[in-house]
């Protein structure tokens, strides 16, 4: 059975930090890109960021430079390490595989596989 799995998410304050993890399993997604949206209460869901399989990184502009998208030594699990959060960041956060057919990251119907979703909660 396919599965991703994230964990990580929390309540922090404004200025802090998180890392959220995004594990694979049941499937080798070693040829997938990679990434990660988010979805506040009341808004449409949102890109963050996302890897391919060359390990070439791409962020939303709203994340930029202070999220880092990344790959674990296993091809299976990925990380989102994010940095001066700020309470704009809060929302449920997803981990999604898939092949990007039409080459759109920000596309959530490019991507077939997704996580139960983790939430992160970020306070002034």
């Amino acid at each position: 059975q396919v599965q991703l799995a994230e964990s990580g998410g929390g309540s922090v304050q404004t200025g802090d930090s998180l890392r959220l993890s995004c594990a694979a399993s049941g499937y080798s997604y070693s040829r997938h890109c990679m990434a990660w949206f988010r979805q506040a209460p009341g808004k449409e869901r949102e890109e963050v960021a996302a890897v391919d399989s060359d390990g070439n990184t791409i962020y939303a502009d709203s994340v930029k430079g202070r999220f880092t998208i990344s790959k674990g030594s296993d091809s299976n699990i990925f990380y989102l390490q994010m940095n001066n959060l700020k309470p704009e960041d809060t929302a449920m956060y997803y981990c999604v595989a898939g092949y990007l057919t039409r080459g759109r990251w920000y596309d959530p119907n490019e991507y077939k596989h997704w996580g139960q979703g983790t939430q992160v909660t970020v306070s002034s």
